[in-house]
């Protein structure tokens, strides 16, 4: 069963808070790519009553990378008044006619514009994602389409995309790859006298040079006691003789991220506090990726590294989680942390990534992405497989 038809089998039984919806209509771009494959900015996705998928985009904002509609899904573009090339609205090919009168062609809102077809298409309740409208939008969807009940879809697509199917894990493998490369060839370069910043800079271009659409997330280098921080921003300080380095990027494929996370030392051979504390976040590490398992509680994975912490005395140090889900957003369900509640599935990649920080010292971070699997195919997947040796460069 398609994506699409899962979604909309779950919402004819009913949404999340309000009852049953005859039309679902997605405005997170995430949720969008998830359920069209295509990545079109400021486009919304209504599924209707008719059975009619409908993609409903901007102009100048068609899909990435040159895809086209599947056969079940119609495309429109949103025509503002006058049209974007001089064609008046409902005139021109593609166009969603009566955008302009309902009032939501005159800001070339997609989303509203998708309302209002709804309420053309004969819809009685439309399912909305509440958690990504603002107060202002949810009232011009209301005022576009004025006798659709608006219903709350909650979190549905996003539990939908929490297990992933083999194509997702291969592009979520294909950005593990990029992202390792990406290291790799920083590791071979001569790093002692550059910046946090420049250092940064490179690794990005290098994502891109390996076929990556542009990086996971910001990415982090952390030098002397810049290092182990988990949000460092990097700055102008220069890399140094004896220096803790932390790295953590990743790479963004067919929307697809990853996050890799490694920390190594510069200079001949690391001091004898870095290899301690080295090796209890390795641990740590090390027992929240053995714990990861269909079944296995989310909040367990949290404690295997948080008691091997504690024990060595930075229970406090790990911060809020140990890992997270990754798909098309870096950070999804399910969270790996004290209060997290439920259990992991197979199929359901994550990170697992807890790290130390000694104030004015620096710290370690070890930072990987796996697919949860069963023992009988092997147990967890590691994408990120660049070396957690300690290396000094």
């Amino acid at each position: 069963m398609s994506r699409r038809a899962r979604l909309r089998d779950r919402c004819a039984a009913s949404t999340a808070h309000d009852g049953p919806a005859d039309a679902v209509l997605i405005s997170s771009p995430a949720n969008v790519r998830y359920l069209t494959g295509r990545a079109a900015p400021g486009s919304a996705l209504l599924l209707g009553p008719d059975g009619q998928d409908t993609l409903v985009s901007v102009p100048g904002g068609g899909p990435a990378n040159g895809a086209h509609p599947a056969d079940d899904l119609r495309e429109v573009t949103l025509q503002v008044r006058g049209g974007p090339l001089g064609v008046p609205p409902g005139h021109g090919p593609g166009s969603c006619p009566g955008d302009a009168e309902s009032g939501s062609g005159a800001h070339g809102d997609a989303v509203v514009a998708a309302a209002g077809l709804a309420e053309r298409s004969g819809a009685r309740a439309l399912a909305v994602e509440e958690h990504h409208l603002t107060v202002a939008r949810h009232r011009a969807l209301a005022a576009a389409a004025p006798s659709l009940h608006l219903a709350d879809l909650g979190l549905a697509v996003e539990q939908q995309r929490v297990v992933k199917d083999e194509e997702e894990i291969s592009a979520l493998r294909v950005a593990a790859e990029i992202t390792d490369q990406a290291l790799g060839e920083l590791l071979e370069s001569i790093l002692v006298g550059r910046t946090e910043r420049h250092l940064a800079l490179e690794l990005e271009r290098r994502l891109i040079d390996h076929g990556a659409e542009g990086a996971a997330f910001p990415t982090s280098v952390g030098t002397g006691p810049n290092s182990g921080l988990a949000g460092h921003r990097p700055t102008d300080r220069r890399v140094e003789e004896g220096d803790f380095l932390s790295v953590r990027l990743g790479a963004r494929y067919r929307g697809y991220r990853c996050q890799i996370g490694r920390t190594f030392v510069i200079g001949t051979a690391p001091a004898s506090w870095q290899i301690e504390l080295y090796d209890i976040v390795f641990a740590a590490q090390r027992a929240a990726r053995e714990s990861l398992g269909p079944g296995t509680e989310c909040r367990e994975v949290d404690r295997a590294a948080r008691q091997v912490l504690g024990a060595a005395g930075h229970g406090a140090a790990l911060g809020e989680s140990t890992g997270h889900g990754v798909g098309l957003e870096i950070g999804e369900d399910p969270r790996l942390s004290p209060a997290a509640v439920g259990k992991l599935d197979a199929c359901v990649p994550v990170t697992v990534e807890p790290g130390v920080h000694l104030p004015g010292r620096g710290g370690v971070r070890i930072d990987d992405t796996l697919v949860v699997r069963p023992q009988a195919d092997g147990g967890p997947e590691l994408l990120t497989i660049t070396t957690k040796e300690l290396l000094a460069l």
